[in-house]
C-alpha cells in the first residue's frame, strides 16, 4: 500500500506563499504574505522547520543569496517550489474542491 501524501496547514500555506511570491520567497516575505492573507500571526520559529521538512520531501528547494550590506553582510535563504510540490498542491486543491462541491460555506456551518 502506498502512503498518501498530504500537507499540513502550515505546509500548504507556505507552499502557496512561495507560488505567489516567486523569486521573492524567503522567510520574512512568506510570513508577511500568510499573515496578510489569513489575518493570523505566524512565527518565524515555526516557518523554518516546516520549510526544512518540505525540502526533505522534495516539494521545495532553497538557495542562499549573496551577502548584502543592508543585512549586515548576511545572506537570505530563498525558496522555490519544485515539480513534486506543484503536484501535491494540485492534488490538495482537487480534494478540497471536491469536498466543497454542492456546499454553501455560509450555510450549515455551525451545527
Amino acid at each position: 500500500m502506498t502512503k498518501r501524501k498530504t500537507l499540513g496547514e502550515l505546509e500548504h500555506l507556505l507552499m502557496l506563499s512561495i507560488l505567489r511570491l516567486g523569486d521573492a520567497a524567503y522567510g520574512v516575505t512568506m510570513r508577511r504574505e500568510i499573515e496578510e492573507r489569513t489575518a493570523r500571526p505566524v512565527s518565524l520559529g515555526s516557518i523554518y522547520p516546516t520549510l526544512d521538512r518540505l525540502e526533505e520531501k522534495g516539494y521545495v528547494s532553497s538557495a542562499m543569496s549573496e551577502p548584502t550590506k543592508a543585512r549586515g553582510g548576511r545572506s537570505r535563504r530563498y525558496f522555490r517550489l519544485e515539480p513534486a510540490g506543484r503536484e501535491v498542491l494540485k492534488r490538495a486543491h482537487a480534494v478540497f474542491t471536491a469536498m466543497w462541491e454542492g456546499l454553501e460555506p455560509d450555510k450549515g456551518m455551525g451545527r
